[in-house]
């Protein structure tokens, strides 16, 4: 889920290829095999639950080289930062994109055995049965639409992300569906553009309940342009829960889903991927196609 490392593919000038660590690797996979879990850190002596505090780290901007038009915030995976993801992103053909690149909070993580790592929320494991972190994901899709909020008002706004960055950018994308975060306080971020490389949809068992009846939500829902890739070797979140996020979303209302999959992708990204996002970028924010 770390995109540490950077380096450009020969014969694609200009292309990078965003890789794991083999750290990052082992230690998940060695969890998953073994089907550890772990309870996380929010319940304190004799039960009561306590508020975690999140500390967000360094914030990368990547300022347009054109004429802005849009904002982008985009969200790294576990244990990276936002510096790596902020030098492959200005490399993109994207001049009219102002890109915030946040680096998530350091807390124990249950899947490392409560070992710290930068995480936008816990995670115990990988099944569908693992329980969501609520708090978590609140707090960093909060912290997104703040990092949007000083936004122009002509700029379009987005969000994107990679394996647990692209879960988190999908649950900011309920958020605005349901104008409401998980703790019903108001989201007040207003999303063109969601687009999850690698990642799920969190809280996908609950996401139909939620919309049905509310007709301002599946109207959101409807319009609200997603882009989701997915690489069929990967082994560290499985195609599997990208494939079956796409249909929770399209089940939902979300009619304007798209779903990418690539044949013998890792969990990494390629340029025929990135060359995907960036046109699908384009078209969805109405981007100018020269500068």
């Amino acid at each position: 889920m770390v995109p540490k490392s950077l380096r450009t593919l020969g014969g694609h000038q200009g292309s990078v290829l965003v890789s794991i660590t083999a750290v990052g690797i082992s230690l998940v996979l060695y969890f998953l095999r073994h089907n550890m879990s772990f309870t996380g850190p929010s319940v304190g002596s004799g039960g009561r639950t306590v508020r975690r505090a999140f500390e967000f780290g360094r914030t990368y901007v990547v300022r347009p080289k054109g004429r802005h038009q849009a904002t982008v915030v985009w969200l790294h995976g576990l244990g990276d930062n936002g510096s790596s993801w902020s030098q492959l992103l200005e490399t993109l053909p994207l001049p009219n994109i102002k890109w915030i690149c946040p680096t998530a909070p350091t807390q124990p993580i249950s899947v490392f055995g409560g070992f710290p790592s930068t995480a936008w929320f816990d995670v115990g494991d990988l099944s569908e049965d693992a329980p969501d972190d609520l708090d978590g994901l609140d707090a960093s899709a909060a912290h997104v639409a703040n990092l949007l909020s000083t936004e122009p008002a002509d700029i379009k706004l987005g969000v994107g992300g990679f394996s647990m960055g692209a879960a988190t950018a999908l649950y900011s994308a309920t958020c605005f569906t349901m104008g409401k975060y998980g703790n019903n306080n108001p989201y007040p971020a207003n999303l063109s553009a969601v687009v999850g490389l690698s990642g799920w949809l969190p809280c996908s068992k609950t996401l139909r309940n939620k919309l049905e009846g509310v007709d301002e939500a599946r109207r959101r829902a409807a319009s609200l342009p997603i882009l989701l890739c997915h690489g069929k070797g990967d082994d560290v979140v499985p195609y599997k829960f990208g494939e079956k996020s796409s249909r929770a979303l399209n089940s939902t209302g979300f009619q304007d889903m798209s779903f990418k999959s690539y044949d013998g992708l890792g969990h990494f990204t390629i340029p025929q991927e990135m060359d995907e996002v960036c046109a699908w970028l384009t078209s969805k924010l109405g981007l100018d196609r020269s500068s």
